[in-house]
């Protein structure tokens, strides 16, 4: 997205003082780093003499980056550690909502990762969607790519872990093939399946130490499995997440939500955009859309490309697919009308 000219509107020139040098440093970002991004996103100059900040550009662009560099010098004074991609993610926050609290989102931390790092929202749609699995038994992640659904649920689960709100984690997905049939894979069943696993595996190993992930998945406190294993259980104080799951069929969803027991949250997440199911099958999660919204204890939550939180070229690509995809509605919608 391109930032504002300059030039459009009245444009002003204010002043942001920081006392404390060493949350200067931390703000502005090495070199100036922090300030010329502010800036390009924007459209907004931004010039640092000391601990003086000076912005200049249309007024409605100069208010929220001062809103922004308020904010985030109030969670550094917290001690949250600012790395470029957060100014990223903070600008697109008070871009959706002016007033929103940086601090309130970037300070609710979930967990800290095996290397210390602290996991916590990225956008707003981040923030109701970690609320919403602090408040609801069942929580339904739906969107794109890169928006944090299944590793922020995996980092809920581990936090319930440690806490000991849960005494079991399960992580489950569907092993559809998208290409590629498992019958043809060499190995056994578990080495077919296993590779179907490995992006569950991969954000586990992110939230705790790999030897003591290994050894609560040994002991079976941590269970990560294809959905077919789920048949005939009844799964009593435990943290579920299904993965992928617009790849489950109408009865493959209602199996898993009916193994939910006493004590229990599940937390179901994936993209109806990216079905690989036969044509013709009907998605278990498009189904429960329609089927369970309004249901109270069940909370959806709704990610857009707006909440990438991966690479920034991420977002890019998202919305280039879903132009094309739209493109051919579009026209079938004239072809209609002529």
């Amino acid at each position: 997205m391109k930032p504002p000219a300059l030039s459009s509107g009245h444009s002003i020139s204010e002043q942001l003082s920081v006392e404390d040098n060493a949350v200067a440093q931390a703000l502005f970002g090495e070199q100036g780093g922090h300030l010329r991004l502010i800036g390009r996103m924007l459209g907004v100059r931004l010039s640092s003499r000391g601990g003086q900040v000076t912005l200049e550009g249309p007024v409605a662009a100069v208010h929220l980056a001062r809103r922004a560099l308020t904010e985030l010098q109030e969670v550094i004074a917290a001690g949250y550690d600012l790395k470029p991609q957060d100014v990223q993610h903070a600008v697109k926050i008070l871009q959706d909502k002016a007033n929103a609290s940086l601090r309130d989102i970037f300070l609710d931390t979930v967990i800290l990762s095996a290397t210390k790092r602290r996991i916590a929202p990225k956008s707003l749609t981040q923030k109701r969607y970690i609320e919403a699995i602090r408040t609801h038994d069942i929580v339904f992640g739906v969107g794109p790519a890169g928006t944090g659904k299944t590793y922020l649920a995996m980092a809920m689960a581990v936090a319930a872990l440690l806490n000991h709100e849960c005494i079991r984690i399960v992580l489950a997905r569907p092993a559809v093939e998208a290409g590629e049939k498992l019958g043809f894979l060499p190995g056994d069943l578990y080495e077919k399946v296993n590779p179907y696993l490995r992006p569950l595996y991969d954000a586990l190993h992110d939230m705790m130490d790999f030897d003591k992930a290994t050894r609560l998945v040994q002991r079976g406190v941590i269970e990560v499995a294809p959905l077919a294993f789920m048949r005939g259980r009844t799964l009593n104080d435990s943290f579920v997440i299904l993965d992928e799951a617009q790849n489950t069929t109408s009865e493959q969803m209602l199996m898993f939500l009916t193994r939910l027991g006493y004590g229990s949250k599940a937390v179901i997440t994936g993209d109806v955009t990216q079905v690989d199911l036969p044509h013709g099958v009907l998605s278990g999660l498009v189904e429960a859309k329609e089927l369970l919204a309004g249901i109270e204890g069940i909370a959806f939550v709704y990610f857009t490309e707006r909440d990438v939180v991966r690479h920034p070229l991420v977002q890019d690509i998202i919305r280039a697919y879903e132009g094309r995809r739209q493109r051919p509605a579009e026209a079938k919608g004239e072809a209609h009308r002529g």
